[in-house]
């Protein structure tokens, strides 16, 4: 009985540390690669900034007749950033510790690191070579967290984890841009291209 009681354990054990390791990837390691957009779990970024505008007090632009997708693309210049990680379908994806590159549609790309490195801007080069998109990550309990300070003023926080194996990236983002009152809360998942 004890054998048996001793191999039930035993079995238990490794299922419940097989099952742990099956479904959580290690980010460091696994998160380079190329993505592509799972439109059927990600939430529908017009929805969801329409929502924001809302909240701040606004009036949403699109109306029931009107529901072309990516309606709300395209603002200003300094609002590319934002523009990229909400609607954009594809991500590619490049670690060399401590450097990340993530490469969006149209050669888009973005460069920033996970060592802490401190931005350097003074007031005369803002104004004489104007602002430019930062980004800077860490990684925290096997997600990486990145806050981006684009153009405009304003911030982003977007968090990525690894799901089903490594074969999914979810990216839970917050998006404050300047002009905006409210946050556009959003959720995007991609799955690893072959």
């Amino acid at each position: 009985m004890r054998i048996l009681r001793s191999s039930i354990a035993f079995l238990l054990l490794c299922l419940v540390t097989h099952n742990s390791g099956a479904q959580s990837a290690d980010i460091r390691a696994d998160i380079a690669g190329r993505w592509v957009i799972n439109d059927e779990l990600s939430d529908n970024t017009d929805d969801q900034v329409e929502e924001a505008i809302e909240a701040g007090g606004g009036k949403g632009g699109r109306s029931l007749f009107n529901r072309r997708e990516d309606f709300y693309r395209g603002g200003p210049p300094e609002h590319e950033l934002y523009d990229r990680i909400s609607y954009d379908d594809v991500l590619e994806i490049q670690f060399f510790d401590p450097e990340f590159t993530f490469r969006y549609e149209d050669g888009f790309q973005r460069i920033f690191h996970t060592d802490g490195r401190r931005r350097r801007v003074s007031a005369n080069s803002f104004y004489t070579e104007g602002g430019e998109d930062w980004s800077e990550g860490l990684f925290e309990d096997n997600s990486l967290v990145v806050e981006a300070r684009p153009r405009d003023g304003g911030f982003t926080i977007e968090i990525y984890t690894l799901e089903a194996e490594g074969q999914r990236l979810r990216i839970e983002m917050t998006i404050q841009p300047d002009s905006f009152r409210e946050p556009i809360e959003l959720v995007r998942y991609f799955d690893r291209a072959g």
